[in-house]
This record gives C-alpha cells, sequence and structure tokens, in this order.
C-alpha cells in the first residue's frame, strides 16, 4: 500500500505498503507480507496488533521456554541500555537501537521514530498518506509490487501488481530493509525528528515491467485503507475479501455474514494479508465460531489465550483462501478456523509469521519493538517459520476450487 502491505511486521522477504511499514504484518510496516506488509505488518501486542507462534510444532519445552525467555529480556536490556548510554553522551538513541536490535538475532525487531510509528498506529486506524500500492521484499533482494488500491496515485499511473520497485526518488531498493522502503515511499525525514510527508508531496518511482523501465512521479494523497470488500458468486456464495486487520475490519466482516441472509455459504479470501491487529482477527473468528478458543500466546513464558465470541455463523460452508502472502493474524485466524473443522483451507502453504512484538518508548520518543512471545494454533501448532499448509492446494484457480469444494460442502449438509 502505500497503504498496508506495510501493515505487519516483515523481515527479509516480507511484504509492505506506504501505509504501515510495507507488515508485515507485514508488509511489515505490514509485512513480510509475502513473505509481504509484509509490513503491516506482526504488530504491537500491547496495542492489540501482535502476531505470532512458537518455536516449536507445539510449543517450546519448559527448559527451552526459560532460555527463550532470558534471551528475549537480555535482548529488551541491551536496547535499553545501548540507547540510554547514546542519550548520556548526546547521540542519537534511536539510532543506537537500531544497531543493538540488529546484532540481537531477533528477525522481526525493529525501531522506528516517533513520527513513523504514529503513522503506523493511523494506518492502522483505517488511514494513511501514501500512493496506494503494496509490495514485498523478495528472497532474492527486489521489491514487488503486490497490490495496487483502485483509484489510488500509483493505480492511476498505470502501476500494477507484479511491477518491481526500483527506485525511490533515485535511491535504489533493492535489498533494503522493509521499513526503509517504506520511509522513502512516505516521505519520511531523517533524524530524530522524522516527521511523514503530506499529502500532495511528489515522490518519484523508479519501475520495471519485464524488460521495460520507466520512471513515475506520483502525489501522495490521503487515502482511507478499503480492507474489507464484498463480493457474489455463482449459486448464492458471498465472497469476504480481508486485505488487512485494521480498526474495525473485524465488525465489517460481522456485518457481512449477518447480511449475507440469502448466501449458501463463504469464502474468507485472505490472500495477501499479512496481518494487523490480532483483536480485528478474534472479531472475525468470531463472525464464524460459536465462541470457544482462536489461539494461545505466551508473554514472557506467561501463557495467555484468546477467545471467540459466541453466536457466530457456524451452519452455512466456508473455505479460507490463503497464500504464501497469508502472514501473522491472519495466518493465527487460518490456523483457527482449520484446526474447529470449521473451514476448509484453499490455497498454498502461508507465510510462517508467528511472533509477539511489543513496543518499548526510548528517551527520545521513538519506539523500539522486540519479540517477546510466540502464538499457537488451538491443536498447538506453532506458526513461525512454517505457516500453515492448505487442505487443498490451489493457485490461480484457487476462487474456483473453492466455488466446487463449497457446492461438495452444501449437498452434504
Amino acid at each position: 500500500m502505500s497503504g498496508p502491505d506495510l501493515f505487519t511486521r516483515p523481515s527479509p522477504a516480507t511484504a509492505l505498503s506506504d501505509a504501515l511499514r510495507a507488515t508485515p504484518s507485514v508488509s511489515t510496516r505490514r509485512i513480510r507480507r509475502g513473505a509481504a506488509l509484509a509490513l503491516v505488518f506482526a504488530t504491537v501486542l500491547a496495542m492489540g496488533a501482535a502476531t505470532g507462534s512458537f518455536d516449536g510444532p507445539y510449543g517450546a519445552t519448559t527448559a527451552a521456554a526459560g532460555t527463550a525467555r532470558e534471551v528475549r529480556a537480555d535482548r529488551r536490556q541491551d536496547v535499553a541500555d545501548a540507547a540510554a548510554q547514546a542519550m548520556a553522551e548526546g547521540k542519537s538513541p534511536m539510532e543506537a537501537a537500531k544497531r543493538a536490535v540488529s546484532r540481537s538475532g531477533d528477525r522481526w525487531g525493529a525501531v522506528y521514530s516517533e513520527g513513523e510509528y504514529e503513522e503506523f498506529q493511523e494506518a492502522l486506524d483505517g488511514e494513511y498518506t501514501g500512493v496506494g500500492l503494496w509490495a514485498r521484499l523478495e528472497r532474492d533482494g527486489r521489491i514487488e509490487v503486490t497490490r495496487v488500491q483502485e483509484g489510488s496515485p500509483a493505480d492511476e499511473a498505470g502501476i500494477r501488481t507484479g511491477d518491481r520497485l526500483v527506485s525511490v526518488d533515485g535511491e535504489k531498493v533493492d535489498g533494503r530493509p522493509v521499513t526503509e522502503v517504506v520511509s522513502l515511499l512516505r516521505g519520511d525525514a531523517r533524524g530524530d525528528e522524522a516527521e511523514a510527508a503530506s499529502a500532495g508531496t511528489e515522490v518519484s518511482l523508479g519501475l520495471q515491467r519485464g524488460t521495460r523501465m520507466w520512471r513515475e512521479t506520483l502525489r501522495r494523497a490521503r487515502l482511507s485503507t478499503e480492507d474489507v470488500t464484498v463480493s457474489r458468486l455463482a449459486h448464492g456464495v458471498s465472497v469476504i475479501k480481508v486485505d488487512a486487520f485494521t480498526k474495525g475490519s473485524g465488525d465489517m466482516v460481522r456485518a457481512a455474514v449477518e447480511q449475507a441472509a440469502e448466501a449458501s455459504g463463504f469464502v474468507l479470501d485472505l490472500r495477501g494479508n499479512s496481518g494487523g491487529l490480532v483483536t480485528e482477527a478474534v472479531t472475525t473468528a468470531s463472525a464464524f465460531l460459536d465462541g470457544g478458543l482462536v489461539a494461545t500466546y505466551d508473554v514472557d513464558g506467561e501463557q495467555r489465550a484468546l477467545h471467540a465470541d459466541a453466536g457466530g455463523d457456524t451452519t452455512r460452508p466456508l473455505v479460507a483462501l490463503v497464500d504464501g502472502g497469508t502472514m501473522s493474524a491472519a495466518e493465527l485466524l487460518t490456523g483457527a478456523l482449520q484446526d474447529r473443522g470449521r473451514a476448509v483451507v484453499v490455497g498454498s502453504r502461508t507465510f510462517g509469521k508467528g511472533s509477539v512484538q511489543m513496543p518499548s518508548r526510548l528517551p527520545d520518543g521513538s519506539v523500539a519493538e522486540l519479540t517477546v512471545g510466540h502464538y499457537s494454533t488451538p491443536s498447538g501448532r506453532g506458526l513461525d517459520g512454517r505457516g500453515i499448509t492448505p487442505d487443498l492446494e490451489a493457485d490461480e484457480d484457487a476462487v474456483q476450487r473453492a466455488e466446487t469444494v463449497l457446492s461438495g460442502l452444501g449437498e452434504a449438509e
């Protein structure tokens, strides 16, 4: 996005959007959203934006968990000490924290300027200033556009999914961290008092499509995320597409289900969803479950649980569509629906982002986010580095396969 693929927290193969980090989720601001938001983004647990998973398929042993807690605590202390020392020496706490995080081995750890973090939180509220494109960092270091928001500056300029983003304002972006690419797209100023560029400012993008190389100069705009859309397939099937779990998206899904009184079944399309607010993913689960466990997670060894509200639609058949860009909170939701036998999962293996990050404010107002724990599905499956294997593999024909599955489920009932 210049919007969310930067929604959850991302990493080397991460999705981004200029709305969040890129998710990342999530990107990451949305993240490794494809591997995408991928910045969107994992997200801040304390702010309801965390994403997660366990280190092992069924969680770590007590001894291993204890060691992991100690390592994570040491990492946080190292970052805090580095920032405090820099402050005392009249240097930048944020830059010192970035170096400490880089050395820490925490692949989801990140440091944001005060302005960047405020913009990230704003994007989770469903609004952002950007050009309307989502992208992800591929494993070969290239930045690929994964989505273009309809009616956005990027859309009007003819930028398409699959295009390669080569440079932003003359700076090459290949191999750069998702957070840096997002900052360039958003026009964040450098330094401790960084602020994002306002709507109407220009940004020059270097792009590639096949062998064609070209440059587009766009004007950033104030955009609203359209993270939940509803459409109808043949035979009365209702398709609910959720691009990111921003504020209010869970209630929008519940409303879509309640209003689709004539629908014979549902397709919950989570492809390319790099995550976002975990609370919204749980609310979405509540639309299809009658209460019960959605996920468990640990924070510094303390086990906690997330539960759906009672009263969801449990009678009409449901298919969840996923792919390699499905990350974080979207994986948490998929795992719950799959483990509890509520949905048939169709598509390709999800990204595998399941760690919990929590923010801490540094002396200069910047924010460091470090991993404090992991999520697990109701059956105890860990997601980090593993992802979710669909019940039925599908690629371009995923929607058609979903229709076929729903047709069979409907007949069975």
